[in-house]
């Protein structure tokens, strides 16, 4: 299936319903859907077609939603670009990618003509703000009255390359296909409502796969798109009440943010119905605070996935996070509020050991995913090997990822492969260290690592932000007591430091990796 016709079929059926609201510019669906058409017309003039490929670099804006469905359009593949890139990093995720137009917007225009020399691939720059020395402008692409036919493509065929943020290695270039963005959409989303009030709050960054994910599945349900170019948390609680926002998406930081906010309670947040976050363990303080602060009508769901399965495969869905029900029961609600629920309808999810064995319930190993829209594997840079995903005989998608599934079929997560510490020859989950000093009253938030040790291999160490009514009172030696108490003695943390804030990438996930050279180096 092709993916443009998520947004022709909501034009064909709703054409006067508000498909997008951006800054001052408002589009109905008939409107976007010309829009797109004739701006596909000029990109198949620049030589967009199959198997061909548009990158973009650019915040989050309404021409970067037609360029696409444009490019879908044309059965070409798009290839949005993390705009926080330095040119040397942006000239070697265009060589992999072989990116043939290059969109660039009007803060990125000087970076993209500086780095194409070095990108022989790149045939034309297009400015997307307005005109640009050297470059076509996005307007004079719009051909209102060329005729031309969406491209007939098959499921298997290229839709999207997505790099993913790597901490150790350069990014991978995840290829993700026409049939797995379909997929996602129709296994996750109810289909076009006839129920006009639904609008979607869009702020995830677009070259992020919650944020490319939220511009189909608003279009499959005939949502309103509303756009923020950038998360600010004033901005989002405006816009919220302004547009009357019914669904949204955040990241754990996002969330704090919202929550911190001193001028949170003066706005009207009453027409929010789900507000979904993922893409990083959110702190237990955090969310429980969220829970309490936001109008008891908002369905929370922590949505769990990679960009290699093309988004959410498991969810915890609202009814997880209602802390109603007798003592006991809101006890266990809160247990699982770490947990990322259970799988979707079309996934699958088991934990393996180190020979591909399935563990029992209860014992930590790798995540194993199998699910029909699993990448195939990684884009190699030209003259390169490819990388393969890590797959076994029977199709499991292993993520490096480590976790179990307690009793009743609920599966946590319990770090990264990578992150686990091994001390004496036993194996730490830093997830579990960090659950326990969570549980101290006076800990914001926390990250445990592993450094090395002559004599056991490795010691554990704990980097604790405390809450801001507790940081001069707070010591290193009262949180070791505390984690003496809860856990084995070779669990506990060395040493813990106490410190402002953690680094975490713009989608929140903590940096541990800057943490563990910060750190050994003291």
């Amino acid at each position: 299936m092709n993916t443009y016709e998520f947004v022709n079929i909501a034009a064909q059926i709703f054409p006067e319903r508000e498909a997008l609201a951006f800054e001052d510019q408002r589009d109905d669906y008939a409107t976007l859907q010309q829009r797109i058409v004739s701006l596909a017309a000029g990109l198949r003039e620049c030589g967009l077609g199959p198997g061909r490929r548009l990158g973009v670099m650019d915040t989050n804006s309404s021409r970067f939603i037609q360029l696409f469905y444009a490019t879908s359009f044309l059965g070409a593949t798009f290839v949005p670009l993390n705009y926080r890139a330095k040119s040397e990093e942006l000239e070697y995720l265009l060589n992999t990618a072989e990116v043939n137009c290059l969109c660039a917007g009007a803060p990125y225009v000087e970076l993209a003509c500086t780095v194409r020399p070095a990108v022989t691939s790149v045939k034309e720059l297009i400015s997307i703000d307005g005109p640009a020395e050297g470059m076509r402008s996005f307007d004079e692409l719009l051909l209102p009255s060329v005729e031309i036919e969406p491209a007939e493509v098959d499921d298997k065929e290229l839709n999207v390359i997505m790099f993913t943020a790597g901490t150790t290695s350069r990014p991978k270039g995840v290829m993700i296909r026409y049939g797995d963005l379909a997929s996602y959409a129709l296994n996750t989303a109810e289909p076009v409502s006839e129920d006009d009030h639904y609008a979607q709050l869009l702020v995830a960054p677009f070259y992020h796969i919650a944020g490319l994910t939220a511009i189909m599945l608003a279009p499959y349900s005939a949502r309103r798109m509303v756009l923020l170019r950038q998360f600010d948390p004033v901005r989002w609680l405006e816009t919220v009440q302004k547009e009357r926002i019914t669904h949204a998406f955040v990241v754990p930081t996002m969330l704090k943010r919202i929550i911190d906010e001193p001028s949170f309670g003066r706005y009207d947040l009453s027409s929010l119905e789900m507000l979904s976050y993922g893409s990083a363990a959110t702190p237990p303080g955090v969310l429980l605070r969220a829970l309490e602060l936001f109008p008891r009508n908002v369905g929370f769901i922590n949505a769990y996935g990679q960009t290699e399965t093309t988004a959410t495969v498991s969810m915890l869905g609202p009814d997880d996070h209602r802390m109603e029900g007798a003592p006991e029961e809101i006890e266990r609600k809160k247990s699982r509020l770490r947990s990322i629920g259970k799988p979707l309808p079309d996934a699958e999810i088991r934990i393996v050991g180190e020979q591909g064995e399935t563990l029992p319930a209860g014992q930590i190993g790798e995540v194993a995913i199998r699910t029909a829209r699993a990448t195939q594997g990684y884009l190699a840079k030209k003259g390169e090997e490819g990388h393969v995903a890590k797959r076994d005989t029977e199709g499991w998608l292993h993520t490096s990822d480590l976790g179990w599934i307690d009793d009743e079929g609920y599966v946590f997560l319990a770090g990264r492969k990578s992150d686990m510490i091994i001390r004496g020859g036993e194996n730490i989950s830093p997830e579990e260290v960090e659950a326990v000093l969570y549980r101290h009253p006076a800990v914001e938030d926390v990250a445990v690592i592993g450094l090395p040790d002559e004599e056991w291999g490795e010691y554990v160490v704990a980097i604790v932000v405390p809450r801001r009514e507790s940081a001069e009172k707070l010591s290193a030696e009262e949180l070791i007591g505390f984690c003496r108490e809860r856990l084995a003695s070779y669990k506990k943390p060395s040493v813990v430091h106490l410190v402002n804030e953690l680094p975490r990438s713009d989608l929140g996930k903590v940096r541990k990796n800057v943490l563990r050279e910060q750190f050994s180096a003291r």
